[in-house]
């Protein structure tokens, strides 16, 4: 009994037995549980190979997390080695892909027990994650009540600070025009895609293991639709007819500089900057939300907010307020 099909960033298809699951595959096994699984994969966009391997396994993962799960009992990893490279360059960067990949898995207390090989262009890595849960082990993403604040554990701007990135080491137009600008300096860029690359390779698994404790009633992760995007698919999946107002972006310090310079639009202040191994967007009680924040910190060393609240709406619309406060946000690790 099929309940619901994830298209890679929460889009949810197929659905025949009500609105439950948003970021995943979720079907009911002969022994009464559920089993979970997501699948998801990734070009590069970090220098390293090791980092890269190790961001694609916690994207994979964090779609289980945003089920309220917190262990996934096995990972299949897809790989592709990349054709065009020298054989020394492709082994070198397919063997610290996959170490990188490994030691995430490792770190999510998780496995890698099979997958597949293909050469490609490109070289590409993810898997396929699934966990075994019992019910009421984690949340339905269908469950959000009018009241409910909105937390998000992981700030944005992954993709303005990759990009910002790669203008600087390919010395481009746009990074002389910023410069030029006085709008950032060297050593801004380099700390903006420090923080970046320490929350892309962060896990959600302590975010996503301690949503039930707090009585979550939906959630799914901020990926490549954007936090807008990713907070509409959320309330178009509700049971009750809801909407949220989100007052707060917390984002990477800087980014909000680039993209209010105008150099190009990343949308990140409308909400549509595409986002790679984001943070979980969860509705919860306020009073839940605040000791949810607090016992976070404690696990990760990192904060979390209190982003935005859900309304009563029967056109279900998320939306950005008029007056929305921004968090410069810079990293801990």
């Amino acid at each position: 009994m099929l309940l619901s099909l994830n298209l890679g960033d929460g889009q949810n298809i197929g659905t025949t037995n009500g609105k439950i699951a948003l970021d995943c595959s979720v079907r009911k096994t002969r022994q009464g549980h559920v089993c979970i699984s997501t699948t998801d994969f990734f070009f590069p966009l970090v220098d390293s190979p090791y980092l890269q391997g190790r961001i694609g396994a916690a994207n994979v993962l964090s779609d289980l997390y945003a089920e309220g799960v917190g262990e996934c009992d096995f990972m299949l990893m897809l790989l592709a080695a990349c054709r065009d490279m020298t054989e020394d360059d492709r082994n070198i960067c397919t063997r610290e892909m996959v170490k990188g990949f490994n030691d995430a898995c490792l770190e999510a207390g998780t496995v890698v027990t099979g997958g597949q090989t293909v050469l490609n262009p490109w070289p590409v890595i993810g898997g396929v994650a699934t966990s075994i849960c019992a019910e009421g082990e984690y949340t339905k993403s269908n469950g959000a009540q009018v009241g409910d604040v909105v937390v998000l554990t992981k700030p944005l701007g992954t993709q303005v600070a990759v990009n910002v990135h790669e203008w600087r080491v390919r010395q481009t137009p746009k990074w002389e025009e910023l410069t030029k600008r006085n709008i950032l300096t060297k050593d801004d860029a380099e700390d903006m895609m420090h923080a970046a690359v320490c929350s892309m390779a962060r896990l959600n698994r302590h975010g996503g293991s301690i949503m039930v404790k707090h009585h979550a009633h939906a959630g799914t992760d901020v990926t490549g639709f954007g936090i807008l995007g990713h907070a509409q698919n959320l309330m178009d999946n509700q049971i009750a007819e809801v909407g949220m107002q989100i007052h707060t972006l917390p984002c990477i310090a800087n980014t909000c500089k680039v993209e209010q310079s105008g150099i190009l639009d990343f949308r990140l202040l409308k909400g549509y900057s595409a986002e790679t191994s984001g943070g979980l967007m969860i509705c919860m009680p306020e009073e839940d939300a605040i000791a949810y924040c607090k016992e976070l910190e404690e696990l990760d060393g990192e904060p979390s907010w209190i982003i935005g609240k859900v309304v009563s709406d029967v056109n279900r619309k998320a939306n950005i307020a008029n007056d929305v406060k921004i968090l410069e946000v810079g990293s801990k690790s």
